[in-house]
């Protein structure tokens, strides 16, 4: 009898794993991998707002797209990809840091060693001050330095070199002098399970550090051509790859060599009722609470008024963190009049207090309702509750129905 019915149930519980549910309504929430910001055919990657290749010839950005090539990538195969294009085409250029001769962590560096020699891809000590006190003397030589701090989390070692000498290089020279050609690549963000060692977001640290610049890439398409103009800035550049992206987002990527500006945010939604600002993974997470917005599912349902649901946010990419586009953000929040600021790392003195400070003081006659920040809180990032510190789409879903309905 015991037998027959663990085999009834058995059955049953199969039964129930192979049952298939129709589509909610509105269909299915976007991940990473379904997003529509990501370009998953040749005619959309080639067609990427504000890309410049570097041959480009045409003055009709269509007769460009006339023989250009793509290929699938994910983020980590885009940035090695950039690296490759940097070191071929400036015999000045190396790569070095921890591990990057043998592909790196994340496999960013994979086969450049081999390509290009142990001379010019090497790996260094474990001193993230020796790394990036060797990039500052080998760029003010004159040479292309690409360096790679293996975690943004180690960063704070080498905060010396890059704040008090990298910054300020041009400056204490008069001009005479510069280390413009030296760009530091480093994982950040959270992957879900780095803790408060792998998992934090310490972009808002360098916010006071004038001559840096600080770029935050979304996507393949993005890393590639971000990386490719940072290499090439006149100023000293830190490059944070989201680290969760390097393989969750995948896109058709134009195989010649081009930039993307920095220092340009991109409108990734157009809207007039609110502005969400975001960087690196969670643009992601506000997708998907603008999803939610107009069409919540049963269980958020009642806490979603039928009023806001057609309502339309503009969501705005900042990409450069620093110097940011404040021009993009103040015509916008004074279009829709609100303002929310997305982002993982916690709110005392962070990025978005930053740029709610200075929108509050362009904008102030035309907000309706005070700037809102969702962040990470201002906690060590924890191991175990790692998921409920990250700024969720329901966290930024609330935060956007509290600055609407205000």
């Amino acid at each position: 009898m015991l037998k027959t019915l663990a085999r009834i149930h058995r059955s049953g519980r199969r039964w129930q794993s192979t049952e298939v549910h129709p589509a909610p309504a509105g269909g299915h929430l976007p991940s990473i991998a379904t997003s529509t910001f990501l370009k998953p055919t040749r005619d959309l990657a080639l067609r990427t707002a504000g890309l410049r290749y570097v041959d480009q010839t045409e003055q009709d950005p269509a007769r460009e797209m006339v023989g250009r090539e793509t290929r699938k990538m994910n983020m980590y195969q885009a940035v090695r990809d950039a690296l490759s294009i940097a070191l071929t085409k400036d015999d000045t250029a190396v790569v070095f840091g921890e591990d990057v001769a043998f592909g790196g962590v994340f496999r960013c560096t994979m086969g450049l060693a081999e390509e290009f020699g142990r001379e010019r891809v090497f790996n260094t000590p474990l001193t993230e001050q020796g790394i990036a006190g060797f990039g500052v003397g080998l760029a003010s030589m004159g040479h292309t330095a690409i360096a790679e701090i293996q975690f943004a989390d180690y960063i704070f070692p080498a905060f010396d070199q890059i704040v008090n000498e990298a910054a300020k290089f041009r400056f204490r020279s008069s001009g005479n002098f510069d280390v413009g050609k030296l760009t530091f690549r480093t994982p950040s963000m959270a992957v879900g399970h780095g803790g408060h060692y792998h998992s934090q977001s310490p972009e808002g640290f360098f916010m006071g550090a004038a001559g840096l610049k600080l770029v935050i890439p979304r996507s393949p398409i993005q890393a590639k051509g971000l990386l490719l103009s940072s290499i090439r800035d006149p100023n000293p550049v830190i490059f944070m790859e989201p680290k969760v992206l390097y393989r969750s987002s995948v896109e058709q990527v134009p195989m010649d060599d081009y930039e993307i500006p920095l220092g340009k945010a991109e409108t990734l939604i157009r809207g007039d009722d609110l502005t969400i600002v975001s960087w690196g993974t969670p643009i992601y997470h506000c997708e998907t609470a603008l999803k939610m917005l107009s069409h919540p599912p049963p269980s958020l349902a009642p806490h979603v008024p039928e009023s806001l649901r057609s309502a339309k946010a503009e969501l705005i990419d900042l990409r450069t963190i620093m110097p940011w586009d404040v021009e993009t953000i103040a015509e916008s929040v004074n279009r829709t009049g609100r303002l929310v600021v997305v982002h993982e790392a916690g709110r005392i003195g962070g990025v978005g207090a930053e740029i709610g400070a200075e929108i509050q003081k362009r904008c102030f006659l035309k907000l309706n309702a005070p700037v809102r920040l969702v962040t990470g809180w201002d906690t060590p990032v924890p191991m175990q509750y790692e998921k409920f510190y990250m700024p969720d789409p329901i966290r930024v879903l609330d935060a956007v129905v509290e600055t609407l309905t205000y």
